[in-house]
């Protein structure tokens, strides 16, 4: 009779775990439908698919929805984001970037002209301590660089072209969420219209010179690290020759790697739709 009703106990304490889990690991939205709704509705394509603007005022009129999608990734624990695929995690945290990014552009919205104006001579915005993710209260600084950019861990530059600032100088946000299912298509569609975007990234015929965003100057180590044979912000150009120039000469000097490299000013003027 004990032995009977240890085991009723032991298979209650078991169906007791199994039904928590839907609520923490198991039934985790990596498809980020709910997310994927509001961007979609909030964000579209320009200029010819190179660049992007935010519709702030309507992501402010949906301010509850967007809180209610942040708050499904802050519940995430630090014990159930490890159970995640590399891709997994990496998706997510690009996710969590962006959408929190966007919440704190709403705090002052529209009384902005920069995601720099909510910052102050002794604390930058992205050192501002706003939001909680992973079991504790955290800043967009931690998420890119303590962790989207961790040695050894991701090493995949071209969260640079995904990764989204709120202004004009940055890559364009994606008019939808990142997945783990389609993530490397994600990554090669998103660095390809960025280095498309002449208006950020050419080749100038004046000077001879590849005129580029200045994100290659913040972090252009990340593209010496190796990642998909790449050993050099020379070589990652040169892969891409075809979206920086349109003469078939200066493509061939650019593939040469025989070209100089400018940095252009960063335009931090957010972006906004009109």
């Amino acid at each position: 009779m004990m032995r009977q009703w240890l085991g009723r106990m032991m298979a209650g304490a078991w169906l007791a775990l199994v039904v928590a889990l839907p609520a923490t690991a198991a039934d985790f939205d990596h498809d980020y439908r709910g997310l994927g709704d509001l961007l979609a509705r909030h964000v579209r394509w320009t200029d010819e698919g190179v660049a992007s603007q935010v519709d702030y005022a309507g992501f402010k009129r949906d301010a509850g929805q967007l809180q209610e999608r942040l708050d499904a990734l802050s519940a995430v624990t630090p014990g159930q984001f490890e159970s995640f695929t590399r891709d997994q995690r990496l998706a997510f945290l690009i996710n969590a970037y962006n959408g929190f990014t966007i919440a704190l552009i709403l705090t002052e919205y529209p009384n902005l002209d920069s995601i720099k104006d909510l910052g102050s001579f002794f604390r930058s915005p992205w050192k501002k301590s706003f939001f909680s993710l992973l079991g504790a209260p955290r800043t967009l600084d931690w998420i890119e660089h303590e962790r989207i950019r961790a040695p050894g861990v991701f090493d995949e530059p071209r969260i640079h072209f995904v990764v989204n600032c709120a202004s004009i100088g940055c890559p364009a946000l994606r008019p939808e969420p990142m997945k783990a299912a389609t993530l490397e298509a994600q990554l090669a569609d998103s660095t390809r219209r960025f280095l498309s975007d002449h208006s950020r990234n050419r080749f100038d015929p004046s000077s001879g010179s590849l005129q580029v965003s200045k994100i290659f100057d913040w972090y252009g180590g990340d593209f010496a690290k190796g990642h998909l044979g790449i050993n050099s912000l020379t070589e990652f150009f040169a892969r891409h020759a075809e979206q920086l120039a349109d003469d078939p000469q200066a493509r061939a000097r650019v593939r040469a790697g025989t070209v100089g490299i400018e940095f252009l000013d960063y335009d931090w003027s957010l972006n906004r739709a009109p």
